[in-house]
């Protein structure tokens, strides 16, 4: 296996990527870290060759810790160094971006970063693609080299793409244990040449010799947030029974290759063709495993062993939704099993406004609304009535000529619409679907049907001359709400 690859003619990294996301959970229980002290840790690593690591504005003070390895070397150059930006969710101004980015700079002491990666919250809101468009001219400025996405799913991944983000990377959790990224995301990568960064290969510790053969953990043995975190995976994936037979099946191919649990399962992630690298976890000072780390980039999978894994895999209930699915709807497989430790509140993307005869609307503030003298949405009673709504974004058309895009990004606005009038995309019993060229017809009709399977809304799909250039597909849509 190649030990490196290339996401963009700016950055090559290896194929095992640092992560330093435990920096927030040892600093819970220790308080702030040395920054000199702790990046002493890193620099085995890099000499072993696994010279990326992987941060975030919440890791704790690891972009100080990281930037501060950097800035000691004699050659920085041959360090990358990846964060993340995870703003609250609501309206994002390109103010708010840069200071963003520069309180990254300062923090890790750098001119420019690697690979900026941003996280959304909430699709409804537009305002996630205009923080991309702003980080977007903040690369173009020099700020940063790359940008990237955190736990997007392929369809907004894609409403990314088609409105023109030179996106390199999506960070997905990707496992034995959850395999969401074999879905959809595969394909949409390969089409667009994006790569994966795939953390939570070892379940945060599940999938290692450790758990093999153990009674099922209770809820106050579990000590750290990656352990509360994945043990919710294992319960949606079928629970503590069917995950040891899994164990059992990875120990088998790990007797094979006289290696461990923990090498198999990152080497499995590795065999997904749209995987650039795994991200594996660090407590600096606390435990390395380098050699074991490189030690996987040495095994050489099978058949038979893939087979024996997908054989264990089959009586494992698939992990529910798309990627990233997990911060944005029930079941909410986080640490704390909502978003409570994450956010305080989700606003709406519109604000309702009261209308004549007891009615309330709502404006999604294109220039159509105005031009044309229509709401977005109206509500009367128990009935919300949402306009005819195209790929429309202030002055931008979103999704380009990607029709599938252009669907996905009217169905977020029609949510919006609907959220913001006390409803939810659940209670739609009603979408119009027009589309501009009937060879559209089938991308429009499966994207529809991914929003909205198991709602199941009664549904008429026409082709007509939309109003404007580009715009390929118009819906509107009715809800009724029970109370």
């Amino acid at each position: 296996m190649e030990k490196q690859v290339r996401l963009s003619e700016s950055l090559t990294i290896p194929r095992l990527v640092i992560g330093l996301w435990q920096i927030a959970d040892m600093e819970r229980k220790k308080g702030p870290l040395d920054p000199v002290d702790t990046a002493r840790y890193m620099e085995p690593y890099a000499r072993a060759g696994l010279t990326a690591f992987d941060m975030a504005d919440h890791y704790g003070s690891s972009e100080i810790i990281a930037g501060t390895f950097k800035n000691s070397l004699a050659d920085p150059a041959s360090v990358s160094l990846f964060t993340k930006w995870v703003p609250e969710p609501g309206k994002i101004s390109k103010k708010d971006v840069r200071k963003a980015v520069e309180k990254a700079l300062t923090r890790m002491q750098q001119p420019v970063i690697d690979l900026m990666q941003f996280h959304a919250w909430h699709y409804p809101d537009p305002s996630w693609l205009d923080a991309l468009m702003y980080l977007n001219e903040l690369r173009e400025e020099g700020l940063f080299r790359n940008i990237g996405v955190t736990n997007f799913d392929a369809a907004h991944l894609r409403v990314a793409l088609s409105s023109g983000i030179p996106l390199v990377t999506n960070q997905v959790s990707h496992s034995v244990l959850d395999r969401r990224a074999q879905g959809p995301m595969r394909e949409l990568c390969a089409t667009h040449n994006v790569k994966l960064l795939a953390y939570g290969t070892l379940a945060g510790g599940f999938l290692t010799d450790k758990w093999l053969g153990v009674p099922e953990p209770r809820p106050e043995q579990l000590t750290t947030w990656s352990e509360m975190k994945y043990k919710r995976f294992i319960d949606a994936a079928g629970g503590w029974a069917l995950f040891q037979e899994l164990l059992r099946a990875l120990r088998e191919v790990a007797d094979k290759h006289q290696s461990s649990i923990a090498a198999i399962a990152s080497r499995y992630v590795l065999e997904t063709p749209s995987v650039a690298a795994v991200i594996i976890g660090a407590r600096l000072g606390e435990s390395a495993h380098i050699d074991a780390h490189s030690e996987l980039l040495e095994i050489d999978l099978d058949a038979a062993d893939l087979a024996r894994i997908a054989s264990a895999q089959e009586q494992l209930k698939p992990i529910p939704g798309d990627c990233g699915d997990e911060y944005r709807k029930p079941p909410f497989l986080t640490a704390s099993g909502d978003l409570s430790h994450h956010l305080k509140r989700i606003p709406r993307a519109f604000s309702p406004v009261q209308g004549p005869a007891e009615s309330s609307r709502v404006f999604s503030g294109t220039p159509w609304e105005a031009f044309a003298g229509y709401a977005r949405a109206v509500r009367k009673g128990n009935a919300i009535l949402v306009s005819g709504t195209t790929a429309t974004h202030g002055e931008l058309l979103v999704g380009g000529s990607d029709p599938a895009a252009q669907t996905h990004f009217v169905i977020d606005k029609i949510e919006a619409a609907v959220e913001a009038l006390g409803g939810t995309l659940e209670d739609v019993v009603r979408t119009r679907v027009y589309v501009n060229h009937l060879d559209d017809w089938e991308a429009v009709a499966k994207a529809h049907g991914e929003r909205f399977r198991g709602i199941d809304p009664a549904n008429t799909l026409v082709e007509a001359r939309l109003v404007g250039d580009g715009y390929l597909v118009e819906i509107e849509a009715e809800a009724l709400l029970t109370s």
